[in-house]
């Protein structure tokens, strides 16, 4: 059985069938974690969809700030953009129950995966937020998204404030400050301050501010956090830290890992792949 991490697919599911014929990937005996953006930009957003969804328990997938968009626009509470290649998914016979499977998916995941603890967001994590901490409160959030108040939820989601998280926050703010965190973060300060202006590489980091993975003293420093999310980031390969977003619809890669068993050390070992996407669109967010 291999293991292996995706990242941002966008909507471009001939890079995601190359990827997977490069892997030799078999739903029957393979697991994929998906790190979110399943959707958009690309031009077959609802062939990725109908793909994980079919794979069942092979395919664990995250949410990214454009899935939860499609599920924004999906309930009427969100306008399209002009750049959003979202109309076949809603206007597919399958929408509703594509749909609510991806209501279904997660926010964040943390899984001793081949012997050693790996968290998994899209975007990122704070500083002082432990991988507990990470999980519990994604999963605040996907219990609303899974309920009857999803559509509140995504009709007050967006939003830069609050632009630092506080454990005593409750309500709409707590659950759009989880949702910045898990979905949007690039930059931070050292006290949690947010910053969701910039979207330029590591180096362009605001001043005060520093990517969030480089913040002194992080909580989730001992373990291996992959992510998504970040294409001028590109991929990063340290022992804590996989940035898997590598552009694939910008006119970059689809980048995978497969994770390998490292017996005695801290993280665990791993074995890139990155295929080229033929469908890729121009640069953008």
């Amino acid at each position: 059985m291999a293991l292996y991490l995706i990242g941002d697919i966008q909507g471009c599911d001939a890079a995601l069938q190359r990827m997977l014929d490069t892997l030799g990937f078999s739903a029957s005996r393979d697991t994929l974690y998906v790190l979110g953006d399943l959707v958009n930009r690309g031009p077959q957003s609802l062939a990725v969809l109908r793909r994980l969804q079919r794979y069942g328990a092979a395919a664990r997938c995250l949410l990214g700030n454009h899935d939860l968009h499609l599920l924004a626009v999906a309930a009427g509470v969100r306008p399209a953009h002009r750049n959003d290649t979202l109309d076949e998914v809603l206007d597919a016979p399958d929408r509703g129950p594509l749909l609510d499977w991806l209501r279904q998916q997660h926010l964040a995941l943390h899984e001793r995966v081949v012997g050693h603890p790996v968290l998994m967001v899209h975007a990122g994590v704070l500083p002082d937020w432990t991988a507990e901490d990470t999980r519990a409160r994604a999963g605040e959030v996907e219990a609303v998204l899974r309920g009857p108040d999803c559509t509140g939820l995504l009709e007050q989601m967006y939003g830069n404030k609050p632009a630092r998280w506080r454990d005593d926050l409750h309500g709409i703010k707590r659950l759009r400050g989880i949702v910045n965190v898990l979905t949007r973060l690039r930059f931070c300060m050292p006290d949690g301050t947010m910053d969701f202006d910039t979207k330029e590489g590591a180096g362009a980091a605001p001043a005060g501010f520093m990517p969030w993975f480089d913040v002194p003293g992080r909580r989730t420093a001992a373990l291996t956090v992959a992510f998504g999310h970040w294409s001028t980031l590109g991929w990063l390969d340290r022992p804590d830290v996989l940035s898997l977003d590598t552009g694939c619809v910008w006119g970059g890669a689809l980048s995978a890992v497969r994770l390998q068993p490292a017996p005695g050390a801290a993280h665990p070992a791993w074995e890139l792949v990155q295929v080229p996407c033929p469908q890729a669109q121009r640069p953008g967010a």
